[in-house]
C-alpha cells in the first residue's frame, strides 16, 4: 500500500494538523509522509501566532515525496497562503494523484480565523475542480460552496461533498479525512470509504464524550485490551473474562458505540496486524500463520480473503 501524503499546518498540542493526520492514518494501519504549510504556536486554549512555511518550501517537499514515494492519495489541510496554493495547485496538476481530499481549516475550534477571504475564493475556483472529496463542518461548506453554479460544476465533475456532524470537536476533521485516506488507499469505493470513515468517528466521538454509566469506559478498556492481544486470542469469552463481564452484555456496550459486535472488532484489529507483518516483514504466510495461531496457511488465507477480498499473497503484491 503506497504512502498517504498530508499537506496541512502543524498543530502543537497534537490534537489536530499534522499531527493528528499522522496518528490516525498510522492507528488505521497506513503510512503517512507530509508537508507542512504552517507552523502554530498554540495550546488548549487557542493559536496565540503563526509561521506560513515559504512557498517554495512548500514546493520542496511535496516534489521531494511526490518523486521519491508517488502518494496517490493527497489530504489537503491548512492552506493561509495565495502563494502556498500556487504551488499546492502546480504539483497536484503535475502529478494527478488518484484521490485528492480537502479538508477545509478556515476557523479553528475555538472560532480564530485562518484563511483570508482571497485564498478561500481562489481555493473555491482552483483548488476544488481537482478534489475527488470536501470533507468540512457546515459552516466551512456554506463558505467554500455559496457559489451555487460553481457548485453544480464541481459535482458534474465527481467532486463529493461531504458534510460532518458534531464536526465542533477538536481536530475531528483531521481524523474523519485522514480515515477516509486510509479506506480510499485500500481500495475502497468511495460511499464505503466515506460510511468506515463515519463509523470510525463515530468510536472517537464515544472515547471522548462525557456518558454516565460504565459503558464507555468498559469499551476503551475493550479495545485496548484487543489492541494487546489480539495477535493471541480471537475469543471473544477471552476478553469478556478479562473485563469481569458477560459477552452477552459486552455485545450490547460494542453495539451501542461502534454497531459492531466483538467479535468484528476482534477480527477486524487481528486482519490490520496481519497485513502490517504482510507489508512490513519477509515472513511467508504459513509463519504468519503460526504467529496468529491460525491452525493452518488454509485457514489463514480463507480468514483474510473473507475480511479483505484477496488472498495475503495478493496483498502483498500490490503492496
Amino acid at each position: 500500500m503506497l504512502p498517504i501524503l498530508t499537506i496541512t499546518g502543524s498543530d502543537s498540542t497534537g490534537g489536530s494538523g499534522v499531527q493528528a493526520d499522522i496518528k490516525t492514518i498510522f492507528e488505521l494501519g497506513g503510512y503517512a509522509v507530509s508537508a507542512i504549510t504552517s507552523i502554530t504556536v498554540q495550546n488548549t486554549l487557542g493559536i496565540q501566532e503563526f509561521f506560513d512555511i515559504p512557498a517554495e518550501i512548500v514546493s520542496g517537499q511535496i516534489e521531494a515525496i511526490m518523486n521519491d514515494m508517488q502518494p496517490n492519495i493527497v489530504k489537503v489541510g491548512m492552506i493561509r497562503k495565495v502563494e502556498t496554493l500556487n504551488v499546492l495547485i502546480d504539483a497536484l496538476t503535475k502529478y494527478r494523484p488518484d484521490h485528492i481530499i480537502y479538508a477545509p481549516s478556515i476557523w479553528s475550534s475555538q472560532g480564530d480565523a485562518l484563511m483570508t477571504e482571497d485564498v478561500v475564493s481562489q481555493i473555491k475556483y482552483r483548488l476544488l475542480p481537482l478534489c475527488s472529496v470536501v470533507v468540512a463542518r457546515k459552516k466551512e461548506s456554506d463558505i467554500i460552496l455559496q457559489n451555487s453554479r460553481l457548485l453544480e460544476l464541481a459535482e458534474k465533475q465527481g467532486l463529493r461533498i461531504y458534510r460532518l456532524d458534531n464536526a465542533n470537536s477538536h481536530g475531528l476533521i483531521n481524523r474523519f479525512s485522514s480515515a477516509l485516506a486510509i479506506y480510499l488507499n485500500q481500495g475502497k469505493k468511495m460511499e464505503e470509504a466515506l460510511a468506515m470513515a463515519q463509523d470510525f468517528i463515530n468510536i472517537e466521538l464515544a472515547r471522548e464524550s462525557n456518558l454516565q454509566g460504565r459503558s464507555s469506559e468498559l469499551y476503551n478498556q475493550f479495545i485496548s485490551q484487543v489492541n494487546n492481544f489480539c495477535r493471541t486470542y480471537s475469543d471473544v469469552h477471552f476478553y469478556a473474562d478479562q473485563l469481569n463481564v458477560s459477552g452477552r452484555y459486552l455485545a450490547q456496550v460494542t453495539r451501542r458505540i461502534s454497531g459492531k459486535t466483538p467479535k468484528a472488532i476482534i477480527d477486524e484489529y487481528i486482519v490490520k496486524e496481519i497485513e502490517r507483518e504482510l507489508s512490513t516483514t519477509t515472513h511467508t504466510v504459513q509463519e504468519i500463520a503460526n504467529t496468529f495461531g491460525f491452525s493452518s496457511q488454509a485457514h489463514l488465507t480463507k480468514f483474510f480473503k473473507k475480511m479483505r477480498g484477496v488472498t495475503p499473497s495478493a496483498f502483498r503484491q500490490k503492496g
